[in-house]
């Protein structure tokens, strides 16, 4: 065949050839799932109603109706070290750095958005490194690590009425709070979302991250959401962690043969409260803000459904770790604590229990007694590596990939998985360079096999160093240490397939399996230490 009559042909093929070219990248992006992050805080593993709680969450109840419950996944012990760990695949020893990302260390929103993803994050932030020395000069803003837009606090708490150094990407916006009288945080993350959501074009996939502040103190709720829950705790913490722990067996979310851990020193039983008045107003105002949150919640799924997006994207919804046994001390100051409401009078910081929490003026914690109930049946809290401080819910629902819908998954997994997991879910291969050098590797791996109902095996390790606690686990066998006890510290040993409250140590009957446990941890902890550098 003649020379320019092949040419001719090609030519005229090549129209062709470009469209199913554009077609098939266009058949692509259409295929990659929209991702959805919602991160609670400073919540319990028992709390929601579809592990357990008696706080009404009906739309997570939902997502996980429709998706995947997992038993055996773990945070870190506290807010920014979690929020490191997940959006970075990399344990925060070493992915934080200056109190921020570590500039080594490629985030999720940075890998997705360098792929065709529209980034989105309402809520807290808390990596922002030192944001308030020299007036903010030095603060990471969300946008410097991979978000194209940005709602919320740099740091890790506020009053929900008034969020002092409140942002829409740079720009201070406290004017939207103190000129709204009816304005609550929770409900402003929600619009602010779905606002982003409804800018983004249908064939452009995002990624919209959702960390509440909501149930970390302080205890702040409208009235007429408190009230909903009046009397509703009126039994206790003692009945209520049992009750709790029936509930959690039906629902599957524990071994049917678990029994509660031991009442924590700290707490009274109940019979003993003198302030019982007090003491139900903080739960049922912490109960306030987690459903308040599940509406909110529910209110963006309801976005994504209407607009015939909900299909195809790819949620996780989680807590960062355990609930807070701390009590609010009155003379405790900080960024987040305003020194007067916004109509001009002075705030009343404190568990102050000749004043019910909830409104403006105060400042609160739900305690010891509250938080041993949040973290049924588990042992100790927040700053702990004991299963109370770890042992997280967490909910993953895609209705596209989702096949196993409302099912539990024991998967041993935790915060440094849902990186890889995203980003193979979408297609999308990390590069191997960050901050202009090679990008440190993942701690993490992903479970999507597990989304998808295949069998998995568990990871070799999982490695905790944080505050109070440290701890290595493999397998079923976990080594935790709890620094309360400084000089006197020792390493403890549990089976959590036979103990998972954490009660009976085998330390000193397995001195061998602790030896060999400390030294890889020590290991490990020298190797993430070494990594960051």
């Amino acid at each position: 065949m003649p020379k320019s009559l092949t040419d001719a042909r090609m030519i005229r093929l090549l129209p062709f050839f470009f469209l199913s070219v554009i077609a098939f990248i266009d058949g692509s992006a259409a295929q990659r799932p929209n991702i959805l992050i919602i991160m609670a805080d400073d919540m319990g593993y028992s709390d929601l109603g579809c592990y357990g709680g008696e706080i009404r969450t009906p739309r997570l109840d939902s997502l996980a109706k429709g998706g995947i419950r997992f038993t055996n996944f773990y945070s870190e012990n506290m807010c920014w070290v979690s929020r490191a760990s997940m959006l970075t695949g990399v344990y925060h020893r070493t992915s934080i750095k200056n109190n921020a990302l570590h500039p080594r260390c490629l985030t999720l929103p940075e890998a997705l958005r360098s792929n065709g993803y529209q980034t989105g994050m309402m809520g807290k932030w808390h990596l922002a490194g030192k944001y308030t020395k020299d007036g903010g000069a030095h603060a990471v803003f969300p946008d410097q690590r991979g978000f194209d837009h940005f709602y919320g606090i740099l740091g890790g708490a506020s009053s929900f009425f008034a969020p002092f150094g409140l942002k829409r990407n740079r720009s201070s916006i406290d004017h939207e709070f103190i000129n709204d009288r009816e304005y609550y945080f929770t409900h402003a993350i929600g619009r602010e979302a779905v606002s982003f959501l409804k800018k983004i074009p249908k064939d452009e996939p995002f990624f919209l991250y959702l960390p509440f502040t909501a149930a970390h103190w302080p205890l702040h709720a409208p009235d007429e959401a408190i009230e909903a829950y009046k009397g509703k705790f009126s039994a206790g913490w003692d009945v209520l962690r049992k009750k709790r722990l029936e509930r959690m067996k039906e629902l599957q979310v524990i071994d049917p043969e678990v029994v509660l851990s031991p009442r924590h020193p700290n707490v009274p039983a109940w019979q003993d409260v003198t302030n019982k008045a007090w003491q139900e107003r903080r739960m049922e105002v912490y109960a306030a803000q987690v459903t308040l949150m599940d509406k909110v919640i529910g209110e963006v799924i309801d976005h994504l459904r209407k607009s015939d997006q909900l299909e195809n994207t790819l949620t996780f919804f989680t807590i960062d770790n355990g609930g807070c046994h701390v009590e609010y001390g009155a003379n405790r100051k900080g960024d987040y604590l305003p020194e007067k409401t916004r109509d001009g009078r002075t705030m009343r910081p404190g568990n102050l229990t000749d004043l019910m929490p909830g409104p403006e003026i105060t400042y609160q914690s739900y305690g010891y007694g509250w938080a041993n109930l949040s973290n049924t049946p588990f042992r100790l809290f927040k700053q702990y590596d004991h299963e109370g401080g770890i042992h997280t819910p967490m909910i993953a629902h895609w209705p596209k990939g989702i096949r196993n819908s409302g099912s539990v998954c024991g998967t041993l997994s935790h915060l440094v998985d849902l990186m890889p997991t995203i980003l193979e879910a979408s297609k999308v291969k990390p590069t191997e360079q960050s901050g202009g050098a090679q990008r440190i590797a993942w701690d993490g791996r992903s479970i999507l096999p597990s989304l998808l109902g295949k069998e998995q095996s568990d990871p070799k390790m999982l490695f905790f160093h944080h505050a109070r606690g440290k701890a290595i686990r493999m397998g079923s066998w976990k080594l935790v240490f709890n620094k309360d006890g400084k000089k006197q510290a020792e390493w403890e040993l549990y089976d959590l397939s036979k103990d998972p409250n954490e009660t009976n140590d085998l330390a000193k009957r397995e001195p061998e399996r602790v030896r060999r446990m400390a030294f890889l941890w020590e290991k490990r902890e020298s190797s993430q230490s070494d990594r960051a550098k």
